[in-house]
């Protein structure tokens, strides 16, 4: 059910937080938190960073980023208000009785069916195919276990109008041309392995709070390839949410591209954030994402 707010505090949120000289007031109503986004700073020529372990001297990553203080909502209380064609994000429940998530082969065959069929529940899709995953826990990451990674706190959406549709031909062989002729969406689904998040959770910004130019592409470089995503710069107009606490049988879905132009999201950009109302004691976040190709009969709107 859709939560009714006093049109105050709606007008409030489609206010830019960084001009609100109220956002604290605001914050404790809404039982959301000021907090700091790690945003690219303007630079000269083209950021990457490397998904491996560069040549001596050459840097892991290009680009200069900086802390900006935003106020983070608690996305719980706009839950029936959010979509993934409106804001470009939404909590699902998703109870799941997988608990081998540090095994690759055992996700692929167990998990991502259960990803799939929660994608083409939410989204009214004809066709969902899960395409890779990651696994995140710091401490595992720094000692190079289970091929964990650490907690991305960068702003950053993980496809752009040029790798989304690059990654069907990459993936779908002689399919990939007739499915680009329809509407399709990259979508990510992202689930606590322990709960409740008490560390780094993940800020999600409006899709329709980020302008065209917010959005950086950056190269990612791979061994054998470069792919492309978007780093995400400073706009005061932007809104950003979390879920506090989220528990292992919640999952938020993410969309990272979609091919529409017709006015929907296309682009929720996203990253972990430090919430200052962590506990000193806190348990490191751990979760599994999913990258999903999502494929639906309509065909492309808007664009040329």
């Amino acid at each position: 059910m859709s939560e009714t707010l006093p049109a105050s505090v709606d007008r409030q949120l489609r206010q830019p937080a960084a001009r609100s000289a109220n956002d604290d007031a605001l914050a404790r109503r809404l039982d959301g938190v000021r907090a700091t986004i790690n945003y690219l700073e303007p630079s000269v020529g083209r950021p990457r960073v490397f998904q491996y372990d560069p040549p001596p001297g050459v840097p892991l990553r290009s680009g200069t980023y900086a802390q900006r203080p935003v106020l983070v909502r608690n996305a719980r209380v706009f839950r029936g208000r959010l979509s993934l064609d409106g804001e470009g994000f939404l909590l699902a429940r998703a109870p799941t009785a997988f608990a081998q998530f540090n095994e690759p082969d055992a996700v692929k065959a167990a998990y991502y069916p259960e990803v799939e069929a929660l994608v083409k529940h939410e989204t009214g899709a004809s066709r969902v195919v899960v395409f890779d995953h990651n696994v995140r826990h710091a401490p595992s990451a720094l000692e190079r276990k289970n091929g964990a990674k650490e907690p991305v706190k960068r702003a950053h959406n993980d496809y752009t109008v040029k790798s989304g549709p690059q990654r069907v031909r990459d993936l779908m062989g002689g399919e990939a041309e007739a499915l680009l002729k329809r509407r399709f969406a990259v979508v990510n689904v992202w689930r606590p392995i322990t709960g409740p998040v008490e560390e780094s959770p993940l800020a999600l910004c409006d899709a329709q709070s980020i302008a065209p130019a917010d959005l950086v592409a950056t190269d990612l470089v791979y061994r054998d390839r470069i792919g492309e995503t978007y780093s995400l710069a400073h706009n005061p107009a932007h809104r950003w949410y979390y879920f506090p606490r989220m528990e292992t049988d919640e999952a938020v879905l993410i969309k990272c591209y979609d091919s529409a132009e017709d006015g929907r999201a296309r682009f929720a950009a996203h990253g972990a954030f430090d919430d200052p109302s962590s506990p000193p004691d806190a348990r490191p976040r751990e979760s599994i994402e999913a990258r999903t190709l999502v494929f639906f009969d309509e065909p492309v709107s808007g664009g040329h």
